[in-house]
Parts: C-alpha cells; structure tokens; sequence
C-alpha cells in the first residue's frame, strides 16, 4: 500500500464506532446530519419559538455561529417555498423571531444577496427573488434544493451536469501529463479498494470525491475547474441512489480503475467512455442520461 493510501486509511474513524479517531479527517459536511434529523421547513409565520429552537438546533448540528445559523435558515426557507417571490423580509422582524442583532441580520441578507436569493433596493426593502434569479451553482443552493420539495428535480439535473462534464474531463485529462496527479488518482482508487474491503463507506466516499476533482483539474480547463465543486457538491449530497457513484461497490471500484488506467496511457477515448459507464452504474441514472442517437 503507498504512503498515501496508509495515511488515509488509518486517518479514517473505525467503520463501527461511530467516533472519531486521533487525527481524522473532516468529515464531509452534508453527511453529518442524518434526513431525519435535518431542519424541516417551516413558515414563516411559524411560532416565534419554534423558530429559534430550529435556529439552535441547527448551530448544534452544523457547526455555524449565529450567521451562519441565520443563513441557513433563511436559505432553506427561501428554497423551499416558504418565502415566496416578492416577499418582503423585514431586517427587524428577522431579528425579533430569531433573536439576533440587527448585525447578524444585516450580514446574512448580504449573503442571500450574493447567491441571488433576495435584494435589497432603497425604498422597496429586501424581497425574495424568482428561482430564475438564483445562483443554481452555489453549493448551499444545491445542497437546500437537494434536502427540499426540489430534491428531485436538484439530483436530477446535478446527474445530467455531471454527465456533461466529467466525460469531456475524462477525455481531455488523458492529454495531460502530469504524473503527480496521475498517481494521486492511483491512489485514491488504491484506497477505494482497501475501504471497499473493510466495509468503510467513510474513506471510501473522501477518496471518491477526490477522484473526481483531480481529474477535473487534470483536464487543465480553468472553466472546467470552476465547476468542480458541483461534481463535488453532487458527491456530498446524499440521499438517494442517483448518487451511487460514491457508494461503495465492485463496478464502482472496477470503473475508476479503467478510468485511471486509460489516463495513464493517455487513452481520451477510453476515459471517456468508462466514466459515462461509471455515472449510469444504477438504473435511476439511466432514465435522466440522454440515449445515445442512432445515424
């Protein structure tokens, strides 16, 4: 086993215990927080304490202070419909249900601003704004939309990006040499292999993800690179078997072999082609990847 490999593996907590161990790795974000624990949407007009213990809660959960709480919140709440379009949102009546200062509250809209959620014009205030004004390729936004009323129209259309992109990654990555990057991907896939065996879906999930995102960079598009962190997004949002890629499995394993070994001897065309075979692994991917048209 290399160097690499060993470090990941013993990195990674006990498959069992539920714990982490002494110099573990971040765990990925959104899989620390089971669905059924996750904060459900709630009105707006929801009793003010429901409101803030849903805002405690998820600062325990999450990890997030007070502005982070807050954006997530209001995040999800837009996302999912409970604050429609046009929906004025009062900095002051914010501030009194989720008992926040008018700085938390001021610095959170900032936010929502910036992913295109709300604005916030001089004598209008701060207003919702149509789903056709959101930045679709935010990560919080996949991830709201991925736990939402949107959930499967998200997965859906994350499977169809992916689709377009990783197999044109895979092509034009076999153009470049650059053995470093070569190797990490043996690696990654050589850790894969031994979390398969140990029935560790944790290791197994970090080195899929890294997979990914090097072959993104070793494309060597700057657009492409820039997209990356919506195959990595798709990776973390769990949920559903549309996202078998990242679940421990042979084919799984078998296909990002193929992969890294077509990149290797700088077969385009294999790459290509054993990545759209590693997306349309289950059936549920089948139905939202375009059929192949006949000449």
């Amino acid at each position: 086993m290399s160097t690499l490999a060993h470090t990941m593996m013993t990195a990674a907590r006990p498959v069992d215990s539920g714990l982490a161990g002494p110099g573990e790795l971040d765990r990925y974000p959104y899989g620390d927080t089971p669905g059924a624990d996750r904060v459900g949407p709630l009105g707006w007009d929801s009793p003010e304490s429901d409101l803030g213990r849903v805002g405690r809660r998820a600062a325990g959960n999450r990890g997030r202070g007070l502005h982070g709480q807050l954006v997530q919140q209001l995040g999800q709440m837009i996302v999912s419909g409970d604050l429609g379009a046009d929906r004025p949102l009062v900095p002051e009546e914010i501030g009194q249900r989720f008992e926040v200062s008018r700085t938390v509250v001021r610095e959170s809209l900032r936010v929502l601003e910036a992913k295109g959620l709300v604005s916030a014009r001089p004598n209008v205030g701060t207003r919702v704004r149509p789903v056709s004004d959101w930045n679709l390729l935010d990560q919080d936004i996949i991830e709201w939309r991925a736990f939402g009323p949107q959930r499967d129209d998200q997965r859906r259309e994350l499977v169809e990006l992916r689709w377009t992109i990783e197999p044109l990654a895979a092509r034009l990555a076999a153009g470049h040499g650059r053995e470093d990057v070569q190797r990490r991907l043996c690696d990654m896939v050589e850790i894969m292999g031994h979390a398969l065996a140990q029935g560790d879906s944790l290791t197994f999930s970090r080195a899929d993800a890294e997979f990914h995102s090097l072959l993104i960079q070793l494309a060597g598009n700057r657009m492409l690179e820039h997209l990356s962190g919506i195959v990595s997004a798709a990776l973390q949002v769990s949920g559903g078997p549309i996202f078998g890629c990242d679940r421990p499995t042979d084919v799984s394993l078998s296909h990002h072999a193929r992969i890294a070994d077509a990149l290797a001897a700088g077969d385009g065309q294999g790459a290509e082609s054993a990545m759209r075979q590693l997306l349309t692994v289950h059936p549920e991917v089948e139905r939202v990847v375009p059929a192949p048209r006949e000449h």
